[in-house]
């Protein structure tokens, strides 16, 4: 069976166990896929666990995964994940299947044999703050008085990430609101030192903006669909993402995504946007959709971007960074550093520039944030102050 798959993205929630055989190159990965039942389709559902369940294992062994639009048979099919991977499955057995209430899960097991990786950045974690969502037009939130779904979602985006278990590590930044507009218009008219101060409070190297564009309503529906309710209506859902490197204040990644679905609940009821009733709702199901295929390319995104750390605190020939263990770093691994500077375009523009040194510095103490660094055969660090980044240059230890 090929590993290059396009899989129908159910935007479904899972979690993976993953196992390896006694085999040198062979991994065997335990996936668990799960699919909500809609309409009594458990024939669909199944379906649609399975594919989930396949493309966890396929992320997992380094796939590539990139969400595109496709048309199958001449109609426009809902977005799809199109999974590159690089790797070969073997074999797939089948674990076990149940169903549960309104919901569908199947566990496979699959034989992989990954190539090797395409970018060793891949290996080490990076840190990625999630920001409190902007909701742009309040008024559209009037229906339902859904006003706090901006925070709803941005936690809902923490955990999705959080589940996907990659190279990704997200960090929980949605307590406060910020304004982030500014960062999605073609001037580019946004903060460095808010980028800055979001990357050092939440001590990760990369920052996640987002905004809420849209939330409106359609016409109202006929009875059809939920013939016991007076008024049932589709709404719209739009949200924008960028990523930044806190470090540089680069901007690396920018992308949208809309649905449409049902809004189930009466015109005038107040909704909870933290209940189970909203988010088991079709409209809360296509927000899961997003977010999990959010998730999928953030990753990939990701997992060639270099990991990056500064320079806290220095005394003698010992040098204190914020990278540890938790972003893979092994004792004897090795950093290079670099001064931060900025560069003056002829308009005008401010541009982030980095100026890697000869200096290179050898992790001696670990621990799971922070790690203690000394200079290669105790030379000295000309020019090297705090602040200054530090970025993996090697994996040999």
């Amino acid at each position: 069976m090929k590993s290059f798959l396009s899989l129908a993205f159910a935007g479904l929630s899972a979690t993976a166990l993953l196992t390896f055989s006694a085999f040198t190159k062979a991994q065997w990965y335990e996936s668990t896929g799960h699919a909500q039942i809609k309409s009594g389709d458990t024939s669909a559902a199944k379906s649609a666990a399975i594919k989930d369940a396949i493309t966890q294992a396929l992320v997992f062994s380094g796939a590539r995964v990139s969400s595109v639009q496709t048309l199958v048979d001449g109609v426009l099919m809902q977005d799809q994940l199109k999974i590159s991977s690089h790797g070969e499955i073997q074999k797939i057995e089948l674990i076990s299947e149940n169903q549960y209430n309104d919901k569908f899960a199947i566990t496979l097991r699959l034989d992989i044999f990954a190539q090797a990786e395409q970018c060793p950045q891949s290996s080490f974690n990076k840190f990625v703050a999630v920001t409190q969502s902007q909701l742009n037009h309040r008024e559209q939130a009037m229906m339902g008085q859904i006003f706090d779904i901006n925070k709803a979602v941005s936690k809902k985006i923490f955990t999705s990430l959080q589940k996907s278990k990659m190279s990704a590590v997200p960090v929980a930044y949605f307590n406060n609101a910020i304004k982030v507009d500014k960062y999605f218009t073609q001037q580019h008219d946004y903060s460095n030192t808010q980028l800055e101060e979001i990357s050092s409070r939440s001590n990760a190297q990369y920052v996640l903006l987002s905004q809420i564009t849209n939330l409106s309503t359609s016409n109202k529906l006929n009875n059809d669909y939920a013939f016991w309710q007076d008024e049932t209506y589709k709404r719209n859902y739009q949200i924008e993402f960028t990523l930044f490197d806190g470090t540089t204040y680069e901007q690396l990644w920018q992308n949208s995504y809309q649905s449409q679905a049902i809004w189930p609940f009466e015109k005038t009821k107040i909704v909870d946007v933290n209940s189970n009733a909203f988010w088991e709702s079709p409209f809360g199901q296509s927000i899961t959709d997003i977010n999990q295929t959010l998730s999928y390319d953030l990753q990939s995104v990701m997992a060639c971007l270099p990991t990056q750390g500064k320079i806290m605190h220095m005394e003698n020939s010992k040098i204190v960074i914020n990278l540890g263990k938790a972003h893979g770093l092994q004792k004897g691994q090795l950093l290079s550093i670099a001064h931060h500077n900025y560069l003056t375009d002829a308009a005008g523009n401010v541009m982030p520039h980095k100026i890697t040194t000869l200096n290179s510095i050898r992790v001696e103490q670990l621990y799971q944030q922070t790690a203690i660094a000394v200079s290669i055969d105790d030379k000295p660090l000309p020019g090297v102050q705090i602040n200054d980044v530090v970025e993996i240059i090697s994996q040999e230890l």
